[in-house]
């Protein structure tokens, strides 16, 4: 480990766990335009998520994440974990989010019209 990885282990707050989800990530824009993708979790904390994307996010983007939990609710009933938050770091299709709100919701039965990220962020 080189001394700028050493510095940026030691300004973490939590530790990080990898765990890799599937997630759906949409930019949240107060001009209305809103920029949504696909990609998945390489690594989480209480504070942040690294996670790829196929679009540029730009630090300082608040961006809503909805991932999907491995764990359900009474063994029955499927979780997504919805956060909010901004990116602190974009780099070679990867974007390291700061968590700033979060909540576990329930997921439904997907209705055949539904959009997919309607179906997780819903």
């Amino acid at each position: 480990m080189g001394p700028d990885q050493t510095r940026e282990a030691e300004r973490r707050r939590s530790d990080r766990f990898a765990i890799e989800r599937e997630i759906r990530y949409r930019a949240l824009n107060k001009r209305g335009g809103e920029e949504a993708g696909e990609g998945r979790t390489l690594n989480m904390s209480s504070t942040g998520v690294l996670f790829t994307a196929k679009q540029i996010l730009r630090p300082g983007r608040r961006v809503e994440l909805a991932i999907n939990w491995p764990a359900q609710l009474n063994n029955k009933c499927a979780l997504k974990l919805v956060a909010r938050g901004r990116i602190v770091r974009f780099e070679n299709g990867l974007a390291a989010m700061e968590i700033q709100q979060h909540e576990f919701r329930t997921q439904s039965a997907p209705a055949a019209t539904d959009s997919a990220f309607t179906k997780m962020v819903g």
